[in-house]
């Protein structure tokens, strides 16, 4: 009986951990055209990690991109904001990140960027900022600069190995 107890606690420590989400991550990346527009100039974040709301603003405003012109023509525009609300994080809560970067957010809340959710703000708190502007990391929203499954969609802190410094622990 307390080798039964002991196992429905630890899975409602895991189930409260997750948010209920069933997956970890984000769901991967699986647009050719996203990977090809949005992926020639920077790394080709999952939709997941951000809002329809936040996607929406964003590609509303090409123009201004960051400080750079991203325009594209009227179709390819359309074509990946469709994609990017379809695959938003709202949309795949049943992954772990997506959830709790939905839930981090307050009301009406909508972040200009992946790396101003509260979300992950506080995962990257700990980590000196030295490690995060470095040159070869320049900012929390150069995900695979350190995550080195980010492509797939995984950020376990285990896959982490931050530029002269190593495994993350």
């Amino acid at each position: 009986m307390k080798y039964l107890l002991s196992i429905i606690i630890v899975q409602l420590a895991l189930f409260a951990d997750g948010f209920g989400s069933s997956r970890n991550g984000v769901a991967p990346v699986n647009n050719a055209l996203y990977l090809k527009e949005c992926g020639s100039c920077h790394f080709a974040y999952q939709p997941g990690l951000l809002p329809e709301k936040a996607w929406t603003k964003m590609m509303g405003n090409l123009a201004n991109h960051f400080d750079s012109d991203a325009s594209l023509d009227e179709q390819t525009t359309a074509t990946l904001t469709h994609y990017l609300q379809q695959n938003s994080a709202e949309k795949f809560m049943e992954y772990k990140r997506s959830s709790r970067i939905v839930k981090s957010l307050r009301g009406n809340e909508t972040p200009d960027s992946i790396s101003s959710t509260p979300y992950m703000k506080r995962k990257h708190d700990e980590i000196r900022p030295s490690l995060i502007t470095q040159k070869e990391v320049k900012g929390i929203f150069n995900c695979i600069a350190c995550h080195t499954t980010a492509d797939k969609g995984i950020y376990s802190e285990r896959d982490i190995k931050i530029p002269n410094y190593g495994r993350w622990e």
